[in-house]
C-alpha cells in the first residue's frame, strides 16, 4: 500500500472511531470501533490494511483475541487465505483447550485455545482491536507457542502508544493503522 492509501486510511478510521468517556468505568476513554464496521468500504479496507503487511508470509492461522479480535481476525484471515482461530476467555470454547494465564494491572486473567487448533510449525498472526498493555496479547502469544506455532506478528487496528504494549511484545513484529 502507498503512502497516500495509509494517509487516507489513518484519517478515514480517526474520523470513524469515536470516544466513549468514562466506559466501562469512569476516567477511561473506550475507543469505539462500531462506526468502523458501519462502514463496510472502511471495513473492508481497514482488514485488507490489516492483513497487507503480512501477505508475504505465509500465514497459515490467524488468531482473533476475543471478541473485537473476531471481528477483525476472520476477514484478515479471509484476505490471507488463512484457517481463523478464536482465542477465548475461560470456559467458552467446547473441547479440550490449551490455557494461558497472564497477570493484569489489577489480578489475573486466562485465555483459551483448542488444544488442536495450532500446529507444530504453523505460521501465526495474532490479530486484535487495540493494543494497550500488551498483557493479553502476550498471552495470546504465548499459548501460540506453547502449541508449537510460530508467532510472525501481531496486527492491530490501534495502538495506545501511551502504555507499555509495544513493549510487552518486543521480540514480535507489531503493526497498527492507527496510533494514539
Amino acid at each position: 500500500m502507498n503512502d497516500d492509501v495509509d494517509s487516507t486510511l489513518n484519517r478515514m478510521l480517526r474520523g470513524a472511531i469515536r470516544d466513549i468517556p468514562d466506559f466501562p468505568r469512569p476516567g477511561i476513554i473506550f475507543k469505539d470501533i462500531t462506526p468502523v464496521l458501519l462502514d463496510a468500504t472502511l471495513f473492508r479496507r481497514t482488514t485488507q490494511a490489516m492483513a497487507a503487511p503480512f501477505a508475504a508470509e505465509a500465514i497459515t492461522h490467524v488468531v482473533g483475541i476475543e471478541s473485537r479480535g473476531f471481528i477483525l481476525g476472520a476477514p484478515v484471515a479471509q484476505h490471507l487465505s488463512a484457517a481463523f482461530v478464536p482465542v477465548r476467555k475461560p470456559g467458552k470454547l467446547p473441547a479440550r483447550v490449551e490455557r494461558v494465564d497472564y497477570a493484569l494491572e489489577y489480578g489475573l486473567d486466562a485465555l483459551e485455545v483448542h488444544h488442536d487448533a495450532i500446529g507444530a510449525g504453523d505460521r501465526v498472526l495474532i490479530v486484535d482491536d487495540v493494543l494497550a498493555t500488551g498483557g493479553t496479547a502476550r498471552a495470546a502469544c504465548d499459548v501460540v507457542e506453547r502449541l508449537g506455532g510460530l508467532v510472525l506478528g501481531c496486527s492491530f487496528l490501534m495502538t495506545l502508544s501511551f502504555l507499555p504494549g509495544v513493549q510487552a511484545l518486543s521480540a514480535q513484529r507489531v503493526t497498527s493503522l492507527v496510533e494514539y
